[in-house]
């Protein structure tokens, strides 16, 4: 009854734990690491980020006088002055200008997203 329905059970439990033992080529640990690690590999080639990647591409275009603007599709950065003038300011975004009384050349640092 219960006690026979037991070793039924049991018995099954053993034979089919027995089978699948054989059916694992080496050790069990191993052939689980092993398929873990191949189900990891392929999912990472399969992974593709949501947003695409992108690279900051950046150039420094030199003006003489007090202005200096970026090329068509990027912003400005940073700026830099001749004659040690540390004033300046960004005009929209993609022109910089020296506030100095006397300067002779203007630095624009101009950069955008591929």
């Amino acid at each position: 009854t219960l006690t026979s329905y037991k070793m039924k059970h049991t018995s099954c439990l053993l034979i089919f734990i027995s089978l699948l033992q054989l059916t694992t080529p080496g050790s069990s640990q191993c052939s689980l690491d092993s398929v873990v690690n191949k189900r990891i590999q392929e999912a990472l080639k399969e992974y593709k980020p949501s947003i695409p990647t992108k690279t900051l591409s950046c150039v420094s275009i030199t003006s003489s006088g007090r202005l200096s603007s970026c090329p068509a599709g990027m912003v400005v950065t940073g700026c830099a002055c001749g004659y040690a003038c540390g004033s300046w300011d960004v005009r929209g975004t993609t022109t910089c200008h020296c506030q100095c009384s006397v300067i002779d050349w203007t630095t624009a640092r101009c950069c955008h997203l591929a």
